[in-house]
């Protein structure tokens, strides 16, 4: 007969074996992980192998956003009230391309183009008023109202302040008064209201100063737009435009007194006169 069967005893041997093997901790298995790490390492970002400059805070971006918010809800400098466009703001007008170029070919206009012209009108004018002068004067035919600041061109049919839209026609068929033509072209001054407004501080010299320059204004009125004036003194654009209508009456503007003030240039003009009658006719 055969022997006891030994398998059961093999069997559970087997078991112990399997049992008696210690089980792997985490530290063990950590120190495994962090040696097999050591040799597969993941690569650097390419932003740090490229080199890329620090970002700056601009400080003006702030300001950039602010200045394009507001030219969004800027009032445009050129408008309609219905009888003729206006000019809101001269200095935006004048640096932008809806401004006449001066006239260069015309040797008066082109000295009167000049900065230094301008830098002068402002020592004794409001800005708004100088800048409207300086344009005036250093253009041949275009022209902005120092008064109500119409912007038109001389030989323009203007309608009147007072004019509705349905008045147009009859306008047209009018034709402007000579006085008018000569003071468009002489301060800018668009019509006969604007000429009066200009003028309120010396009511006395409406008559002789309209249309006319210094030589043919009688003395008395000449005299009274020297003075101080008698109306709104006050302000200073009744003041400036008062001005204005008193500078124009001279073909220089009165830039000659301005720049030498010790100089009588009214008795060397007489003097001048006088030598050139004393020699008598020039002998052909």
């Amino acid at each position: 007969m055969p022997g006891p069967c030994n398998s059961h005893k093999k069997r559970k041997s087997k078991n112990r074996d399997k049992r008696s093997k210690p089980r792997l901790s985490l530290e063990s298995t950590s120190s495994e992980s962090s040696t097999d790490s050591q040799h597969l390492q993941t690569p650097p970002p390419i932003s740090s192998i490229l080199h890329t400059p620090p970002k700056v805070a601009d400080e003006n971006a702030g300001f950039e956003e602010e200045d394009s918010s507001q030219e969004l809800f800027q009032k445009p400098f050129i408008y309609d009230p219905g009888n003729g466009h206006r000019v809101r703001d001269t200095r935006a007008f004048l640096s932008s391309s809806f401004a006449a170029p001066p006239a260069l070919d015309d040797p008066l206009c082109a000295e009167f183009s000049q900065d230094e012209i301008l830098q002068m009108l402002r020592t004794v004018l409001p800005e708004e008023t100088a800048l409207i002068l300086w344009y005036n004067k250093s253009r041949s035919t275009a022209r902005i109202c120092p008064a109500c600041q119409r912007l038109y061109r001389l030989g323009d049919t203007l309608l009147d302040h007072t004019s509705l839209s349905e008045d147009r026609a009859r306008c047209d068929d009018q034709p402007p008064l000579p006085q008018l033509k000569r003071e468009q072209e002489i301060s800018g001054l668009c019509s006969a209201v604007c000429f009066i407004l200009a003028s309120y501080n010396y009511p006395g010299a409406i008559k002789s100063a309209w249309g006319n320059t210094a030589d043919g204004m009688d003395d008395d009125a000449w005299d009274l737009l020297n003075s101080v004036g008698a109306g709104n003194i006050n302000s200073s654009v009744s003041v400036g435009l008062g001005m204005l209508v008193r500078m124009t009456r001279l073909h220089d503007l009165g830039l000659a007194q301005l720049c030498l003030p010790d100089v009588d240039f009214d008795a060397e003009q007489a003097l001048d006169e006088d030598t050139l009658w004393a020699h008598g006719p020039v002998q052909v």
